[in-house]
């Protein structure tokens, strides 16, 4: 086992959030097929916190994390997904991935933070690729994946947080065309939680646990 591990503490979205994410991944892969389809390997999610963590102490991480969630009220966390958004890929020049960008509610963001708290002391600094899934299509972990966990608090959580499902990949020019797009804004709300171990670009690669549910 490696000494850490980047895992994604996450909301498994709705069905019906899952059709839409879906429907514009299919989009994507139209103006780009070389890019990736929603599967096993790439989950649609919402990323509530990104961490390195001590492999060794993972079964005291997810009994904290599992205190944590199943305080919380399931149906209280609620989501709008308002359109559509991108990161450029530093690795790939010219392109992007392309997301639903989702606003949560405030209780997603109380959640959020007891997380941070939950996970502290199991947290690491920084960790390098060994941290994570690799396959045999998507070999290496990129720099902005492995920078992007090691500075997601605080830069890409509490007042900096940009709530999204990732959907694909494509050359920037499309992405920027279908932004400027009318978006059909949906509300949801979660269907489950759930802590895995992440890939290249962010992505959901293998799940760990299965987080139990408070109904309500």
């Amino acid at each position: 086992m490696n000494d850490l591990t980047a895992i994604d503490i996450l909301v498994e979205p709705d069905s019906n959030a899952i059709e839409r994410v879906s429907a514009e991944n299919s989009r994507l892969r139209e103006a780009y097929p070389e890019g990736f389809g929603l599967d096993v390997l790439h989950m649609p999610h919402i990323t509530l916190l990104q961490r390195y963590v001590w492999s060794e102490r993972l079964t005291e991480l997810f009994a904290a994390v599992e205190e944590v969630v199943q305080a919380v009220k399931r149906d209280s966390l609620s989501f709008k997904a308002t359109g559509l958004g991108h990161m450029p890929i530093s690795t790939i020049p010219g392109h992007g991935l392309a997301a639903t960008v989702v606003q949560p509610g405030p209780e997603v963001l109380t959640l959020q933070s007891a997380l941070i708290d939950a996970v502290a002391p199991f947290t690491a600094d920084r960790g390098d690729a060994r941290a994570f899934v690799t396959t045999e299509d998507e070999p290496h972990i990129n720099a902005d994946t492995l920078d992007y966990v090691a500075n997601y608090v605080p830069v890409h959580s509490g007042a900096n947080f940009i709530a999204h499902m990732t959907a694909g990949l494509a050359p920037l020019d499309f992405l920027e065309k279908i932004e400027r797009q009318p978006f059909d804004a949906f509300d949801f709300h979660p269907a489950g939680f759930a802590i895995y171990q992440l890939g290249n670009n962010g992505t959901a690669r293998k799940k760990l646990r299965t987080l139990p549910v408070h109904m309500g």
